[in-house]
């Protein structure tokens, strides 16, 4: 990649979106070491141009890496991949590779000074739509809500080898926090709670992907398009984890940096 001029950089760090999902992990940490690069060469550079010094207020500051809360929300991709591609079996064998990959980014991140972690567990990939409504040995092998027990099973099983995994990071990383999110209750108890369990969006496939139309009113649905879940969905979630009833240790989110 060649190099950014300041000009650049200050454009690309004031567009920068934290919070954007990108594939794979490596890529993930890519992206963020690279961002904390550029940011640490910005800061340090004098404040002899009036853009450069306005542009400073709007980016974080090389010690604020430290007390940033690092979110992660993984397993729903690699396990819905895994289970539209391959069989149960290979699933669950495919979960310590996922649960590696995860440690070493953890472990990096740490090197980097990241101290504050905050991990949500994979949802019930069996209630999302899109697995449902495909699913070949219905109605037996749905469960008492209508979701596919054998894929919330393995489900359950990453989560828990996930939570293994957390309680070593604790032992390895002792200057680090972290909060273990229950995502998978939290979800199951909004499906649980819904009256019916569709996706409003028509939905199509082009070359392997599935598009969605958008919901007339999508205040009503927890999904739009069989797997995302709706913004009315998302904040009820969001409402529903951010006073710590679902974390271990029980913290909301603002004290997630501090226990």
């Amino acid at each position: 990649m060649p190099p950014l001029s300041v000009t650049e950089a200050i454009e690309q760090l004031e567009n920068v979106d934290m919070t954007c999902m990108v594939s794979g992990m490596r890529k993930l940490i890519s992206q963020f070491l690279q961002f904390k690069k550029r940011n640490t060469l910005l800061s340090d550079l004098p404040n002899t141009n009036s853009k450069w010094s306005s542009s400073k207020v709007n980016i974080p500051k090389p010690e604020d890496f430290s007390k940033a809360l690092y979110t992660f929300d993984i397993g729903q991709n690699d396990l819905s991949y895994g289970f539209q591609h391959s069989h149960e079996a290979q699933v669950l064998a495919s979960i310590p590779q996922i649960l590696k990959n995860f440690t070493q980014a953890i472990h990096q991140l740490y090197d980097e000074g990241a101290l504050n972690f905050w991990i949500h567990n994979t949802g019930p990939i069996g209630c999302l739509p899109i697995s449902v409504i495909d699913y070949p040995l219905k109605p037996q092998g749905l469960d008492a809500i209508g979701c596919i027990g054998n894929q919330n099973k393995v489900a359950r099983e990453f989560n828990k080898q996930l939570k293994d995994r957390i309680s070593h990071l604790k032992a390895e990383l002792p200057h680090a926090t972290f909060t273990y999110v229950d995502m998978y209750s939290a979800k199951y108890q909004l499906i649980s709670s819904a009256k019916k369990q569709v996706a409003c969006g028509q939905t199509a496939v082009v070359n392997g992907t599935v598009y969605g139309k958008a919901c007339r009113d999508p205040t009503k649905y927890i999904s739009w398009d069989g797997i995302h879940y709706t913004y009315a969905a998302n904040v009820w979630l969001a409402k529903s984890i951010l006073n710590g009833s679902f974390s271990d240790p029980p913290v909301p989110i603002e004290q997630s940096c501090s226990h």
